[in-house]
This record gives C-alpha cells, sequence and structure tokens, in this order.
C-alpha cells in the first residue's frame, strides 16, 4: 500500500472547498466530490473540459485573457475576496465563489494549476445585509446630525434672542461653558469671549455674595429662584442643576434677566390700586361726612322756619330776627360743605389748573375780608398789617380761595372777641402770607395730621367742618408753587404761614 497516496485521496475526497486541477491549457484533468457537487456535475462529467466551461458567458473571453497572462507569471493567490467572481452551474444559475490559484510543476516539467474555490453565496448574502444596514445605520446618523444640528440651532436661536436677559452654564467653579442671550448683545460682549471665565467676577460687589450663596445650593441639587438689586436694576435669577439621575452634580444652567421694567410696572400698578383704594374710601367717608354734615344745618333750617311761622303768627317779631339769623348760618355753612366737596373733587380729577397772571396781593386780600365779613362773629374783628401795593405773579382766584378757607377756620376756631390778625411781608425771593388767631389752638398729638384729607383735631368735633379745608389749601398751594406751614399751642391760639414765591 502507497501511504503516501492513500492520503492525498483521503485529503481529496474530504476537503469541504471545490478542488480543480487544471492543466497548462485550462483543461480539467481532475475535480474533488466538492467541485462537483458545488457546480451540479456528475463524478468525471467535467473531465477533459476547460475551466471556463464554470465562468459565466459573459466573463468567458476575458478569463481566457487572464488565464493566458496567469500562465506566463504563475504564482500562488487568492481571487474573490476583493474582486467579485461568480461560477456558473451545469443548469446555468450563478453563485458567488472566491478561488485561490496554486501552481505547480510535476517531475516531467508538466505545468499545473490547483484552483481551490468555495461557494460565498451565504458570506455574500452577509455582506449584502451588513451593506445595507451600515448605510441604513449611516443614514440614520446623518438624520440624527441633522436633528441635532437643527435642535441645536433652534436652541442657541432661542437663547440668543431670550429678550434682555442670558442663558448660561457654568461648571463648579463658575466658568462659563455657555452664554446666549440678547442681554449680552445690549452690552456688546460676543458669547465666545466669555467661555472659561469666571462668572462671579463679573457680578457686582454687592450683589456677588448672595449670588453665590443661592448657586451654591443649586450644585448641591436645588432648584433656585430668587431676585438680586444693584443700583437701580433689579434682575431676576433661575437656576436648576444639570446631572443624570444620581450623578454628582457639576454643571447648572442659569436664566439671568433685566426686570427692571416690570418692576416699575408692577410698582405702578400697586401704586393705582393704593390710589383706587384711598378713593374709595374717600367717596364712602365723603358720603358719611355729607350725611353727617347737611343734618345739622338743614334741622336748624327746618325748626327756626317753624319758630318763625308761629312767632310771625302770634305777632312776637322781636324774635324773627334771631332765627332768621340762624337760618342764614346754615345756609352758609351748607354752602362752605358744598364748596368743600365741589372742590375737593376737582382736585382729585386734576380737573383744577392755575392760571397765572399779576395781581395785586393787597387786593385779593381785602376782596377776601369783604366776602369773609357775613360769618364774622359778634366783636371780632380782622386786622391787616403790611403793604398797601404788592404785585405778583400768581393765580388770584386760587390765592382768595385758600384765605377764604383760612380766615373761615380762624374766625370758627377764635374766641367770640378777639382778633384775627394778616399779614404780608415781602422778602427777596417770597413772599409770606399769616394768619393769626388767638383761639383754641390744635393739640399736640393731632399736628402731625392736620393737613390730611377728613382730618379734625380732637378739640373741635363739635363744631361744624368737613376736614377737608386745609387739605384743599395744601393742593391750591401745590398749583402756585406755594407752601404752608403753621405753629399752635393748645388754648393760646395758631398761627398758620403761605409762602408764595416770586417771579424770577
Amino acid at each position: 500500500m502507497d501511504f503516501k497516496n492513500d492520503l492525498y485521496e483521503i485529503l481529496f475526497g474530504a476537503i469541504q472547498e471545490g478542488l480543480i486541477l487544471v492543466n497548462s491549457e485550462g483543461v480539467i484533468i481532475e475535480l474533488n466530490k466538492t467541485g462537483n457537487e458545488m457546480f451540479g456535475y456528475e463524478e468525471s462529467e467535467l473531465l477533459g473540459q476547460k475551466i471556463e466551461v464554470l465562468v459565466p458567458m459573459k466573463a468567458r473571453g476575458e478569463h481566457q485573457k487572464h488565464r493566458d497572462q496567469y500562465n506566463e507569471h504563475p504564482t500562488s493567490r487568492s481571487m474573490g475576496s476583493a474582486l467579485k467572481l461568480d461560477g456558473v452551474r451545469k443548469d446555468g444559475s450563478e453563485f458567488p465563489v472566491q478561488v485561490s490559484l496554486n501552481p505547480f510543476e510535476s517531475q516531467t516539467g508538466e505545468k499545473f494549476v490547483v484552483a481551490l474555490v468555495s461557494d460565498v453565496t451565504e458570506r455574500r448574502e452577509n455582506e449584502k445585509t451588513l451593506l445595507k444596514l451600515r448605510e441604513s445605520l449611516e443614514q440614520k446618523v446623518k438624520e440624527r446630525t441633522k436633528e441635532l444640528r437643527e435642535s441645536e440651532k433652534l436652541y442657541k436661536s432661542i437663547a440668543r434672542n431670550f429678550p434682555s436677559g442670558v442663558i448660561s452654564i457654568f461648571d463648579k467653579s463658575y466658568r462659563y461653558l455657555f452664554a446666549e442671550g440678547q442681554g449680552l448683545y445690549e452690552l456688546g460682549i460676543e458669547t465666545s469671549d466669555l467661555i472659561g471665565l469666571d462668572y462671579l467676577n463679573r457680578i457686582d460687589s454687592r450683589a456677588r455674595v448672595l449670588v453665590k450663596q443661592e448657586l451654591d445650593k443649586v450644585f448641591k441639587g436645588e432648584s433656585k429662584n430668587f431676585e438680586v438689586n444693584v443700583g437701580k436694576k433689579t434682575y431676576s435669577l433661575s437656576a436648576v442643576p444639570l446631572s443624570d439621575a444620581g450623578t454628582e452634580v457639576d454643571r447648572i444652567l442659569v436664566v439671568e434677566k433685566n426686570i427692571t421694567a416690570e418692576k416699575e410696572v408692577s410698582k405702578k400698578l400697586e401704586e393705582t390700586l393704593k390710589q383706587e383704594r384711598e378713593l374709595t374710601e374717600m367717596k364712602s367717608r365723603f358720603v358719611s361726612m355729607a350725611s353727617h354734615e347737611f343734618r345739622t344745618p338743614l334741622t336748624t333750617i327746618n325748626s327756626s322756619a317753624t319758630l318763625i311761622k308761629k312767632y310771625h303768627e302770634k305777632k312776637s317779631y322781636d324774635k324773627l330776627d334771631k332765627h332768621t339769623d340762624r337760618i342764614k348760618n346754615s345756609v352758609r355753612n351748607l354752602t362752605a360743605i358744598l364748596n368743600d366737596f365741589l372742590s375737593f373733587e376737582k382736585l382729585e380729577a386734576n380737573q383744577m389748573k392755575a392760571s397765572f397772571a399779576q395781581w395785586s396781593i393787597p387786593n385779593i386780600l381785602q376782596e377776601t375780608f369783604e366776602e369773609i365779613a357775613d360769618i364774622i362773629i359778634a366783636e371780632q374783628k380782622i386786622v391787616y398789617k403790611g403793604p398797601k401795593e404788592l404785585i405778583l405773579l400768581t393765580d388770584g382766584q386760587l390765592l382768595k380761595n385758600s384765605m377764604l378757607n383760612m380766615l373761615s377756620n380762624a374766625i370758627k376756631y377764635s374766641k367770640a372777641k378777639g382778633e384775627i390778625i394778616v399779614r404780608l411781608e415781602e422778602m427777596e425771593e417770597k413772599i409770606v402770607i399769616s394768619i393769626q388767631d388767638f383761639g383754641m389752638g390744635i393739640p399736640l398729638n393731632d399736628q402731625k395730621n392736620l393737613f390730611t384729607r377728613f382730618f379734625r383735631a380732637g378739640n373741635v368735633t363739635n363744631i361744624e367742618g368737613t376736614g377737608l379745608g386745609l387739605n384743599i389749601v395744601v393742593r391750591y398751594l401745590d398749583l402756585l408753587k406755594g407752601e404752608i406751614s403753621f405753629k399752635s399751642k393748645e388754648g393760646e391760639g395758631t398761627i398758620f404761614f403761605i409762602t408764595l414765591p416770586k417771579e424770577k
């Protein structure tokens, strides 16, 4: 037994690839069982045929040229791994193959080539599948990249156009990792210039400690919303930690916005609301005051009218004058109350305006004395001390109304017998009108509230009045660019000072 030949036969039959032996003419002289099965031929059916019978028709001519070139320079090499080759079966069907060529020469000098052929159909299908998967993955990567870029573009656009504010991201050292917002552009700051800089160093020293205290809490996992005042500006800061659940916070996002304008609007709204509440309260007190103050003079008028009728029927004419005077006084009180309410209403509605012109102040005072004469109590006397002529740029009617109010108070709160002294003094830049009475005076505890609306001192509650007179005078003098002040001692009297500026 030739052991060597037997071993070759065993290996030749057992190998799982097609093993084809071809001579220099390209004729198949040997073929193993796997080769026959691979190409669909019966045993010995391919022997004596040219190798091109196993090559697709379209490639046979080219294959002949390649075979001739290979025979001129035969080398061991593999084909079909990088270069795609196809074989053709007996039934004409084609399938992908990989071929390894190994030339050798017999002892007689005859040249042969051993072709090791592998059916790579499954591998080719896997390659196609992998290619499709790769292409699909590449497409998804492209789409996702596009989405991320669009998302990043949108985010930057939103952040960049964030009104009057800045959106920033900081690391634990408070250094900028990201910054965008209109607030930066309003300051002429490029976002790229901030990256890596210390945020806290850019904050006003007056707010730095507070901001760091609050943001330190955010690095511990809290979300914070707080306001910071820097000079006349107010900033709102909202900060959130940036981390996955369970991990340490190493970055925070801070939204910083200048809310000064919003605060101003809010403040104005609060002031308006306060004024509305005060107006509602004022109207309520107005109605209450009117009903109370009107009741007394109307009752007096009614009772006096009834008594006049009775005295007239009894021909007791000597008693008529007393009740006629009471009716006149009550009518004057009603008129004064109505005038106060009407003036107050006009002032509240900003309907009262000053009309400046040249006026003689002594003449205005004299007209006031004449108009007030009807309400002077018996044996009271108004004494004027001042120049006979003094011209001032002012509103004569508003000044006269102020003096009528002041003199009316002086008469009401003075003794039945006594003087009311009115002084007029001219100084370099102003004039001063003082009204002095020697009546009951103003209690010390009440003096701080004297010019507020509806206020009446504790020692005059039994004397008719609305508590609006002095408040009206203050507002008249505001229109005249003037001021009012006073000195008073309870039981000794009061002196009021009206100061008006002179034309420059």
